[in-house]
């Protein structure tokens, strides 16, 4: 085998291995961005039910307050 055909061949040793890792790499990458993704859906539908709670929770306080409020006023009459 001549040089320039060793050379060859470790290049395009080096080039297959460097593109195994990118692949890999990539493919890690992708899983990453996914798990990722699903837990970002969960905290956004985690938060809207939150949100959800938090309006009724307040609806419930004014509606008690206002019935307070109608106890007290009524009591000084």
């Amino acid at each position: 085998m001549s040089k320039a055909a060793s050379v060859t061949d470790r290049v395009d040793s080096a080039l297959s291995r460097l593109e195994s890792m990118v692949d890999e790499r990539l493919r890690l990458e992708r899983e990453h961005s996914d798990a990722l993704a699903a837990r970002l859906a969960k905290v956004e539908t985690e938060h809207e039910e939150l949100k959800r709670v938090a309006t009724e929770v307040e609806a419930r306080l004014e509606r008690a307050m206002e019935y307070i409020r109608s106890l007290l006023a009524a009591d000084q009459s």
